[in-house]
């Protein structure tokens, strides 16, 4: 059974950084391509960033595109989402998500596993 769980969530300033990390157990991380999606309340989940199994492909949301980075330690079962110059739209719910596809990928539907989330609070 695969288990992600995150953590580095909390309480950040507009043009603040936070960084969240997930670990993946169960199965080496490298067998799945990997995403970061938030919700926030009253709204539906939505994609924020992926990579593909080997770390080099990526893609991003456009709302968050040249401020976060998604990057992964294979070796270390770990996948790590470098939030900067956040913005009080960015206050959510973050999730890890694991896909058995090759590349990255934005569809929601496509993931397998989900971590069981952790906040993060932007103030203005």
């Amino acid at each position: 059974q695969v288990q992600l769980v995150e953590s580095g969530g909390g309480l950040g300033q507009a043009g603040g950084s936070l960084r969240l990390s997930c670990v993946v157990s169960g199965r080496t991380s490298s067998s799945y391509a990997m995403g970061w999606f938030r919700q926030a309340p009253g709204k539906e989940r939505e994609f924020v960033a992926s990579i593909g199994r080997s770390g080099g492909s990526t893609q991003y949301a456009d709302s968050v595109k040249g401020r976060f980075t998604i990057s992964r330690d294979n070796a270390k079962n770990t996948v790590v989402l470098q939030m900067n110059t956040l913005k009080p739209e960015d206050t959510a719910v973050y999730y890890c998500a694991a896909t058995t596809r090759l590349w990255w990928e934005t569809r929601i539907g496509q993931y397998n596993y989900w971590g069981q989330g952790t906040q993060v609070t932007v103030s203005s």
